[in-house]
């Protein structure tokens, strides 16, 4: 008896229809619906071959338009479906490549079910000559079915390699590499014979975390302040204008950055906003340095500045205690 795994489509790439075979980069603006999820299930019917999938409606879009409201239906259809399907092996989940990194972090984070959870994409549509939708998705049902998949947190498949959700992050416009997990590699690997595992993870994840945002209206705001030569506090004071409970500094390697930002910031954290020191370097963490300390600012681990925005506004929501930030960060 084949595994139950249901498939929820978000939109993105791996739905999108060019103008031909031969549109793989302009199929945004090809004036053709994107797919649904019964609607991609039925254009890969090798899915067949490999579990019982389970079609499930949702919207489909362009995945900039995704965030906070689209995570919490995300949380909330997942708790459904377990609900209703008491033997679901996984759950899949189609996105834009755009987002998919920081789809995958918060759920990662707030999902509340214990089947395994992966997010897959495409770097060229479904329509396009050697697409990447198809397999992407048939290796994402393969993963989600595996049993060693549960108690992984959310994982992301893309061109074969199983990836943490916390690790993972977009490195290329349109090459078929793009995910990959610079400072630890990838977990696992899906491949003709089988899927692989070879590593877990440490860093607790869904379900096993304090975030609940179910019942939230909205995520706490927290924005990213990019570092550059030459650049002044008017970013920073924006912000903190527009009511960000929290900045994250994406600054220069290995974790510092220009002297006007930094005395804008060090007034923020005074102040009471939680300031946490990223790196726009995409790789390593950060450290704790007697500058950073005196200034009250906290540092972000390895985390890329994405993904640190998502769990500072999450720790946000159950605690305004700096330490208690710090400890989450080093946690999760």
């Amino acid at each position: 008896m084949k595994p139950r795994v249901a498939f929820i489509g978000t939109g993105g790439t791996i739905a999108s229809q060019g103008a031909g075979p031969l549109d793989t980069t302009n199929y945004g603006s090809s004036g053709k619906p994107l797919l649904d999820a019964a609607q991609l299930v039925a254009r890969f019917p090798e899915l067949a071959e490999v579990a019982e999938v389970l079609p499930v409606p949702f919207s489909a879009v362009p995945s900039p338009q995704i965030a906070f409201p689209t995570w919490k239906a995300l949380v909330h259809l997942c708790d459904r479906l377990v609900a209703e399907h008491p033997d679901l092996a996984g759950i899949v989940i189609g996105h834009g490549t755009a987002t998919l990194e920081e789809t995958a972090y918060a759920l990662h984070l707030a999902a509340k079910v214990r089947v395994p959870i992966v997010v897959t994409g495409a770097q060229r549509p479904s329509s396009a000559l050697s697409t990447d939708a198809g397999l992407n998705l048939v290796n994402a049902v393969r993963t989600a079915a595996h049993p060693d998949a549960r108690g992984l947190g959310v994982l992301v498949l893309l061109n074969d390699e199983i990836q943490a959700a916390r690790e993972v992050t977009k490195t290329s416009t349109s090459r078929m590499q793009t995910f990959r997990s610079p400072d630890f590699g990838a977990l696992g690997q899906a491949d003709g014979d089988g899927v692989n595992f070879y590593r877990r993870p440490i860093r607790p994840g869904a379900p096993d975390t304090p975030f609940d945002i179910r019942g939230l209206e909205s995520l706490p705001r927290v924005d990213i302040a990019y570092s550059y030569a030459g650049a002044d506090a008017t970013a920073v004071r924006a912000f903190l204008e527009a009511g960000a409970r929290g900045i994250v500094s994406a600054g220069f390697a290995p974790g510092f950055c220009t002297p006007d930002e930094f005395d804008a910031l060090r007034e923020a954290a005074a102040s009471g906003t939680i300031v946490m020191q990223c790196t726009r370097a995409g790789s390593g963490r950060v450290f704790p340095t007697t500058k950073l300390r005196d200034a009250g600012f906290l540092t972000t681990d390895n985390l890329n500045p994405q993904k640190a925005r998502i769990l500072l506004a999450l720790a946000l929501t159950v605690t305004q205690d700096r330490e208690e930030i710090a400890r989450l960060f080093g946690t999760y």
